[in-house]
């Protein structure tokens, strides 16, 4: 993420070879156990080291506490979920406006739900740090990545892209997190999502978009 973390959160160095790569993915690996068995208050960096099979040395080489640690780690997964919804958003130009919402949708909750207790684990962990920068990069690649999307789709008739991209960002991005913090069982997980696409593309011709728009719901 194109952010400077605050001086306190800063890790002491990057890795620059590949053993040393190998040696952050084991750290942060370990970091996500800890979080998911038990909890952020329970983290330390010992049990995080224990957990990696790494010296508390080797530890303090790039972290000096848990949280430059664990912002390390949230940024880490917000760099790697703007990549993918960039990658989607590429792939999608030019198409219509319900493959666009299709694919906006699958791969956010997708993204989220590959490892669920992962996602929780992280929401969990981010009260803790000074974390307003790095989300408001987030959220600016985003932005960035869809607004260049839907300006794109054939016939589009918007009058304020910028509004109603944010509009439809933020109801995708709570409904998706709304879900997770209510643990809702699958079936009304998947039922949610359906309700999600259709209220998406209503919106988003309501607002401009193709008024032929349609799009599949499973």
């Amino acid at each position: 993420m194109d952010v400077l973390p605050p001086r306190h959160l800063k890790a002491r160095k990057q890795p620059r070879q590949a053993r040393a790569a190998t040696t952050i993915d084991a750290i942060f690996e370990a970091t996500i156990q800890v979080l998911i068995a038990e909890g952020t208050h329970r983290l330390t960096t010992t049990r995080v080291a224990e957990r990696a099979g790494v010296s508390v040395g080797t530890m303090y080489q790039y972290f000096p506490h848990k949280q430059s640690l664990l912002y390390a780690l949230n940024e880490r997964y917000l760099d790697r979920l703007a990549h993918r919804v960039e990658v989607t958003c590429l792939a999608h130009h030019g198409r219509t406006t319900g493959e666009m919402v299709e694919a906006l949708i699958a791969t956010y909750w997708e993204a989220k739900t590959e490892r669920s207790d992962v996602t929780r684990a992280l929401y969990s962990s981010a009260v803790e740090l000074d974390n307003e920068a790095l989300i408001d990069a987030f959220a600016k690649r985003m932005d960035a990545a869809t607004r260049v999307m839907l300006v794109s789709a054939p016939n589009n008739r918007y009058t304020d892209i910028g509004l109603i991209n944010v509009t439809l960002l933020s109801v995708i991005f709570g409904t998706v997190r709304n879900v997770f913090e209510r643990n809702l069982p699958p079936s009304d997980q998947n039922a949610i999502r359906d309700e999600l696409k259709r209220m998406c593309l209503a919106y988003l011709t309501m607002a401009g978009g193709e008024t032929c728009a349609t799009i599949q719901v499973a």
